[in-house]
């Protein structure tokens, strides 16, 4: 059967370098961290991390209590992207309900500051009276999709992958089949997190966390760098609004990007250490889905956290697929680790890196690690123009995940 066209025509951004769209290109190829020193990280015993990429400049009570009493702090970063992605869309809000517009947004979990909250309370007395009835819809896993189509009356698929650093390049890929076979016209997708101690003790306990650079949090994380000493966890929210090419048009949606191919792999070689098989099988499932050549990429957005092995291995993959040829770079530097967000948001960027004419550098990227050689490393802004962009996001638990984006202007 053929396949319908896929496109974005939405892109909504809460993150670490500001709110909007624009904001974020801005910054990005200003140079700019969002990684700063969390003070009271302190205060957690046997934490050696002191260092977040946190979001600023929220203010929940922006959103009507009637519907935010059911949201955590990571499902206020997912409604409010999705908004701004119906905005920038200019989407009818009669689709909403139409039960054709659909939901795919996950999260690492649910939220673990409300938990936090929750058995802190809990504990005093083991009493269940002072708990308030709204909690629970801010700790269930599927959180923020199910807050996202209850606040906007969205009756179409709702779904919820959770998958830690994959998630949201999963989710792109999950709506953007649904909508190539046509079970969906249009779908708001992505993932969102909300950054929390034990988010850095999980990595800092298996020694993937960057504490080196505690007092000097512009320095780090350092994707590929021979300094790098593990990555920086972050919190915030990337929402795409994928639709039918041919209902976007119809409507006179402008196109930001197309999606031509999607790959999600599970590699059973370890639960925790990257394996570069897995990687480049997974990237070549992408590539043979979108029915085009490694030859033809024109930039790989490369997951690339700053771990010590990780790097190594996602590089060596990229190296056994374009050697040289192609230009790669990671965003981690300039946002820390956006965790479920993140694919998502660095899919933007990527979207805007086609649009504005110039590739991103990997930020902090001072001396490449000999073992993450072979690539042609970004260290420095490129002007040019790509048409097709591949896109990674491998995670523990052995997910690994690509997508691959065409410009709009592709010829």
């Amino acid at each position: 059967m053929s396949l319908e066209s896929v496109v974005v025509t939405g892109i909504g951004i809460i993150s670490p370098l500001g709110h909007g769209f624009e904001p974020l290109i801005a910054a990005l190829l200003a140079g700019e961290s969002g990684v700063r020193e969390i003070p009271e990280l302190e205060n957690v015993g046997g934490l050696r991390s002191r260092l977040a990429a946190t979001v600023n400049g929220i203010d929940p009570k922006q959103i009507p209590r009637k519907i935010r009493r059911s949201m955590s702090q990571m499902s206020v970063y997912a409604y409010l992207a999705s908004q701004q992605a119906l905005e920038m869309a200019a989407y009818p809000e009669e689709l909403l309900s139409s039960g054709r517009t659909g939901v795919v947004v996950g999260s690492t979990l649910g939220s673990t500051e409300s938990s936090e909250k929750f058995f802190a309370d809990y504990f005093r007395d083991y009493s269940l009276e002072r708990m308030k009835s709204g909690l629970f819809f801010q700790l269930m896993g599927h959180s923020c999709a199910a807050n996202i189509a209850q606040s906007l009356g969205i009756t179409g698929r709702v779904m919820a992958p959770s998958a830690a650093c994959a998630t949201s390049c999963q989710a792109i890929g999950y709506a953007y089949e649904q909508i190539a076979f046509g079970r969906q016209d249009a779908i708001l997708c992505g993932g969102a997190d909300e950054f929390h101690p034990l988010t850095a003790a999980t990595f800092d306990m298996m020694n993937a966390a960057s504490t080196r650079y505690n007092q000097q949090p512009e320095e780090a994380p350092r994707p590929f760098d021979l300094h790098r000493d593990g990555t920086v966890c972050g919190e915030g929210s990337g929402i795409l609004l994928l639709e039918k090419r041919s209902v976007a048009e119809a409507r006179g949606a402008e196109v930001l990007a197309e999606v031509i191919g999607f790959a999600t792999t599970s590699d059973t070689s370890s639960i925790a250490t990257p394996d570069v098989e897995a990687m480049l099988k997974c990237m070549q499932l992408a590539l043979e889905h979108a029915g085009i050549s490694a030859t033809e990429l024109d930039y790989i957005n490369a997951h690339a956290t700053g771990t010590l092995q990780g790097d190594v291995a996602e590089a060596e993959a990229i190296c056994r697929l374009v050697g040289d040829q192609v230009p790669v770079s990671s965003l981690k530097g300039h946002l820390g680790h956006t965790m479920a967000a993140s694919g998502s948001i660095e899919l933007s960027a990527s979207i805007g890196m086609m649009r504005c004419g110039e590739l991103v550098a990997t930020r902090n990227l001072q001396q490449v690690d000999d073992h993450c050689g072979g690539l042609f490393h970004l260290q420095q802004n490129l002007q040019t123009r790509p048409k097709i962009v591949l896109k990674n996001n491998f995670a523990m638990g052995g997910i690994n995940s690509t997508v691959i984006i065409r410009s709009s202007t592709h010829d």
